[in-house]
């Protein structure tokens, strides 16, 4: 019962993600914004989706497990930074990379702090969301994607905002 309600809110939050992103797509473009890093994108895409569907193959296949509260606290945690970093960018963030020529990266919240506060949360989330339910498998290999995912997206977001 509690990972049905588990992975259904994570399916609906990743959701509402997509949804605000294209929103502020829309508005990025009408705005001058440039995309780039096009072509890692896709793999980015496929990488999340196999990734919840990584969490629901091994805890079936485990059997279920047992939802570890400490842990289950610990994404929640880690939840509220990622919201307060994407409502400090408000329109500007999308999971896509997108620039306004003249437009500054933004310096207010967390990005006062830390230059890729988001892709700190996301490291987190990768970790920490299949130990919830000790899926010990999808966390390491995910963990190790994701590593190689943001190697080539902060090295592409860096080169745009140097310009």
């Amino acid at each position: 019962m509690y990972f049905i309600i588990f992975i259904s809110f994570l399916i609906l939050q990743r959701l509402s993600e997509l949804y605000i992103s294209s929103r502020n797509e829309k508005w990025l473009l009408q705005n001058g914004a440039i995309q780039y890093g096009q072509s890692h994108y896709p793999y980015m895409v496929a990488m999340h989706t196999l990734f919840i569907i990584s969490i629901i193959a091994e805890y079936y296949l485990r059997g279920g497990t047992p939802i570890s509260w400490i842990l289950l606290t610990a994404f929640l945690l880690v939840l509220s930074f990622k919201f307060w970093a994407l409502s400090s960018l408000g329109k500007y963030w999308n999971t896509r990379i997108y620039r306004i020529p003249g437009v500054y990266p933004v310096k207010k919240g967390p990005y006062k702090i830390f230059k890729h506060p988001n892709y700190m949360e996301v490291v987190c989330e990768i970790a920490i969301i299949p130990l919830v339910f000790h899926l010990y498998y999808t966390a390491i290999i995910f963990t190790l994607l994701n590593a190689a995912m943001l190697t080539v997206r902060i090295s592409v977001e860096n080169k745009v905002w140097a310009k």
